[in-house]
């Protein structure tokens, strides 16, 4: 945490008062946070591969492009299968020319319906040959199963690829999933379509809001814990996948008594603070503190709101002294 200076060391001034720095007990909304880790995923990701064994005939995409979803990435060698394509094509022209003239005679009893028949299903034959060509000749297309960012290209024209080689990857990055962690404690303050707030070291004092998206049916019995995904909006692409994250869930805002987390002293188990009374002598007063935010802490009991406890100087101090108030605190408490 980034505490507010606290116990220094301030001159005893003359008189026998110690000058100190303090700060006003108030209430304030006290938003309670919930703080975990998470990896940042694609939306969708992909790696690209062919679904035949052939060579490289031609690459369409550099290294990084962004792409719609059905463009074309790769053609793999396809001579044998177009090949076989016009032949079918020039077959089945054939029979239908075929099956026209068997109907004209059919009209005149010339034909036998047996003849039309099987003329029919030659025609209905080859049309399925060439269905199973025409599908064997997509496969032989690499195309973008969905709009993305390519990764770096893993072959060039001439190489030989086979299935399961791997030709580039595709990540959709206009959203980002991240997926974390909560304990069993904060289960029931967590919900679809809540906000939430994440954080990167690659951008410092910047922030990327989002809203959770799913919640895992099961707590892990081990950790005590569940597992919680997010979605947050990339447009500037700025987020890629295998950032770890910082994410701030707001659990919910309370109304407190928040002072500086530099007015505490401990002592052992407990904590203290120094309030001024109103014979501006520092009275120490055991206090019960709830959630802390960095920098401030929230009081649940031993003090009131209006009440000025010590900020500052309070190595000095004992139990009644005298003390002088320099300067209020400057901070100011952030939600």
């Amino acid at each position: 945490l980034n505490l507010p200076a606290q116990n220094i060391a301030v001159p005893q001034r003359g008189d026998g008062e110690t000058a100190v720095v303090s700060a006003k007990v108030e209430t304030q909304a006290f938003p309670i946070i919930v703080e975990a880790l998470g990896t940042a995923v694609a939306n969708e990701s992909v790696n690209l591969t062919a679904q035949q064994a052939e060579t490289v005939k031609s690459v369409l995409f550099e290294d990084g492009d962004i792409v719609s979803k059905g463009q074309l990435l790769i053609e793999l060698s396809d001579r044998e299968e177009k090949a076989r394509v016009n032949e079918l094509a020039i077959n089945i022209a054939e029979a239908k020319r075929q099956l026209n003239r068997i109907k004209g005679l059919a009209k005149q009893s010339a034909a036998s319906e047996q003849l039309l028949d099987e003329q029919r299903a030659r025609v209905d034959a080859l049309e399925a040959q060439k269905d199973v060509v025409d599908a064997q000749l997509s496969e032989l297309q690499v195309r973008a199963p969905f709009a993305g960012r390519l990764g770096i290209r893993q072959v060039s024209i001439g190489s030989l690829v086979r299935p399961g080689d791997v030709i580039s990857t595709l990540d959709d990055l206009s959203i980002l999933k991240v997926d974390f962690s909560i304990s069993e404690l904060h289960f029931a303050s967590v919900a679809n379509g809540q906000s939430i707030v994440a954080t990167s070291i690659a951008y410092p004092g910047e922030s990327f809001t989002g809203l959770i998206t799913s919640i895992d049916s099961r707590i892990d019995p081990v950790t005590r814990a569940i597992q919680v995904r997010a979605q947050i909006p990339n447009g500037d692409l700025k987020l890629r996948p295998g950032m770890l994250l910082q994410i701030n869930v707001e659990k919910r805002v309370i109304d407190a008594l928040v002072i500086p987390e530099g007015a505490l002293v401990p002592e052992g188990e407990s904590q203290f603070v120094f309030v001024i009374d109103d014979e501006g002598k520092a009275r120490k007063t055991k206090v019960v503190i709830g959630q802390r935010k960095p920098g401030w802490v929230q009081i649940l009991d031993g003090i009131d709101a209006g009440q000025e406890v010590i900020v500052e100087g309070t190595l000095k101090l004992r139990d009644g002294s005298g003390v002088k108030v320099i300067s209020p605190a400057s901070v100011a408490f952030k939600n």
